[in-house]
Formats: structure tokens, C-alpha cells, sequence
């Protein structure tokens, strides 16, 4: 058994990855810390998990713990300051937050507006977006689990961008349930104020759009520009975007479907639809993709998923299961809610 913990257990990421890892057969969870709920029992603080684990809250791991996985499910900023000391024991990890994912340093000032204090290790770090970068995820010690705007935007655009059919400029027009901002409520996710309306928020400027623009130049091997806007929806989990780019040369419905199809055959989690659907992902680790010809050479491209898990927790653990050289569906392959 590979032996686990998570670190910031008590927020949404942190509680779904309980929520998978107390049925994994082959990782055994260990410790779960949480400042806040430290010495509390886990199930007490997440009724959900009554019956799944014993577990309580501990302040901060042991020093001397016996781990061979850590996942991260820290705020941004605070991975950095864990992972190297992880590391160094032998420990792999796999952060769930910001900290990782960029490509250097000053990037990173630039969107989070703070100096990395871990430039080694994210020169070192690899971008756990499963279904594009499964062979360097095998070999890593350090995965940065993608955001989850940029796991729906770029797995939707993945196909088109590689195939170098289309104008290297994406309009990105992105929806999410209120379980993205976090558990800590705020104002905008206050519900009365946001249970009735659909709001757009950092209109300009979101940190996800330099995440984005930076996998689909990857994909398409050159430089691609991206207009991001994302919105709020008056639910709790789930996630949609679509998303718009322009044909260099005229393509069928059938063959932007070939594209795809070829593009993502044997990806368990990827499933090509004509619509994709927030309810048919939920509490799934499967994201749905689709593509639609429309005039002037665009085509409208559309991606949903859970935000927690293909988004978070889900796309995690899939990473853990193929750093492990497990299948990468073990434990996670279970159908969604379809309500």
C-alpha cells in the first residue's frame, strides 16, 4: 500500500480527496492536517466520511511520519514552503494549489504577487494535466495539479491547438459552481448574492489565464493568446466553458469529431459528446468535450466537468495512481451523478 496524506484537509479539494482516497485499494490515507480542526475527528468535521476513516485532524505532519505521498491542498503561497522539505525525505507530491504550475519565477511574481521562494523546485515540477503529459507525470517526484478553469478550457481546445488547423488566439468564456472560490465565504459568494444571477468576476487578469495560455503554446508549439472571463453560477459544483477559435482551413463536422476522437482515444476520463453537461460529470472524474462549426470559420468549442475533481481532487489522484505505475482509473473509475 502507498502510504498518504493530505495536507489542508478540511476545505473542498481537501475533503473530495478524503472523499476518494478513503475507497482507493491501494493508497492507505495516514494523516489529514488542518490547523483549525487540529485533534477533532475527520468524520465530525466532514460527516460525509462517518464510517471511512478514524482518523483526527493533526495540527501539521510528524516530522518522523511514514509517507510516501503528500498531497497538497494548501492555499497559494504555502505549498512552497512545505514541498521542499517533503521532498528531501523522499516523499512525492503533488500540490493541488498555484504555487507549481507556472513556467519561472517572474511569471509567477507577475500573477500571484509574491517572490517563489522555491525556484528549483518549480524549474523541477511538472504540470499534472493527465491526458496531455502522462509520461513525464510517471517519472516525477513534484506534480503541479492543474487549476481547474485550465483543465476544462485547455482539455476542450487540446485537440484543434495541436493539430495546428486553427488561429493561435482563444476566447474563453467560463462558468463555475461557487464550490471553486473555497470555503471561506465571501461577498460575491455570499448566497443571496449570488443564487439567483449568473456573475462575471476578474473579467481581466485572472490568474488561470497565464496558466492556460502557457498549455495551449505548449500544445500548439508556438505562442497562443488568450482572452479569459469567468463567471459564477448559482450552484454549488460544476464547471462549463466555451470557448471560440477560428479555422485556418475549412473542416466538416465529421472531421473536427475524426480530430477529436483520434486525438483522445484510450483517454478513459475524456468523453466526446456533441453537448457536453455539467451533470452528467458531477462527483466524476470525467470531463466531458465537444466541438461545433459555426460561421465566419469558427468553431465553438465546449468543455464541462466537476471543478472538484476532474478540477481538483479527481485529477490528483490520477496523477498519484500513474507517479505509482498504477492504472491511472484506479479508484476513480465511477460514473457521475447525471442529476
Amino acid at each position: 500500500m502507498i502510504k498518504a496524506a493530505i495536507v489542508g484537509g478540511s476545505g473542498y479539494t481537501g475533503a473530495e480527496l478524503g472523499r476518494i482516497l478513503c475507497r482507493h485499494p491501494q493508497i492507505s490515507l495516514e494523516a489529514i492536517t488542518s490547523r483549525q480542526n487540529a485533534g477533532m475527528p475527520v468524520a465530525k468535521v466532514l460527516p460525509s466520511l462517518q464510517g471511512f476513516t478514524d482518523l483526527s485532524f493533526e495540527a501539521q505532519l510528524n516530522e518522523d511520519a511514514d509517507l510516501d505521498l503528500a498531497f497538497l491542498a494548501t492555499p497559494h503561497g504555502a505549498s512552497m514552503a512545505i514541498a521542499p522539505d517533503l521532498l528531501s525525505r523522499g516523499v512525492k507530491v503533488i500540490d493541488l494549489s498555484g504555487d507549481y504550475r507556472l513556467s519561472s519565477p517572474e511569471v509567477y511574481e507577475k500573477w500571484y504577487g509574491h517572490p517563489h521562494s522555491d525556484p528549483e523546485g518549480l524549474s523541477k515540477a511538472v504540470y499534472g494535466m493527465t491526458e496531455l503529459y502522462r509520461e513525464r507525470i510517471a517519472r516525477a517526484d513534484l506534480v503541479a495539479n492543474p487549476g481547474c478553469y485550465p483543465t476544462c478550457s485547455v482539455l476542450s481546445l487540446a485537440p484543434l491547438l495541436a493539430s495546428g488547423q486553427v488561429d493561435e488566439k482563444v476566447i474563453i468564456d467560463a462558468k463555475s459552481g461557487t464550490s471553486g472560490a473555497g470555503a471561506e465565504t465571501t461577498k460575491a459568494t455570499h448566497h443571496p448574492n449570488c443564487g439567483a444571477t449568473i456573475t462575471p468576476y476578474k473579467i481581466v487578469g485572472h490568474r488561470h489565464t497565464v496558466e492556460i495560455s502557457e498549455t495551449l503554446s505548449d500544445v500548439a508549439g508556438s505562442g497562443v493568446g488568450v482572452v479569459f472571463t469567468p463567471h459564477l453560477l448559482p450552484i454549488i459544483r460544476g464547471m462549463l466553458t466555451t470557448s471560440y477559435v477560428t479555422l485556418k482551413k475549412d473542416k466538416s463536422k465529421d472531421e473536427l469529431q475524426a480530430l477529436y476522437e483520434k486525438y483522445y482515444s484510450g483517454r478513459r476520463f475524456v468523453r466526446r459528446v456533441a453537448v457536453p453537461s455539467i451533470p452528467s460529470t458531477l462527483a466524476s472524474n470525467f470531463v466531458e468535450v465537444g466541438a461545433e462549426k459555426a460561421d465566419m470559420g469558427t468553431v465553438v468549442v465546449m468543455g464541462a466537468l466537476d471543478n472538484l475533481v476532474k478540477g481538483a481532487s479527481g485529477q490528483a489522484v490520477q496523477n498519484a495512481n500513474i507517479m505509482f505505475g498504477m492504472d491511472e482509473t484506479v479508484g476513480l473509475d465511477f460514473p457521475g451523478l447525471g442529476v
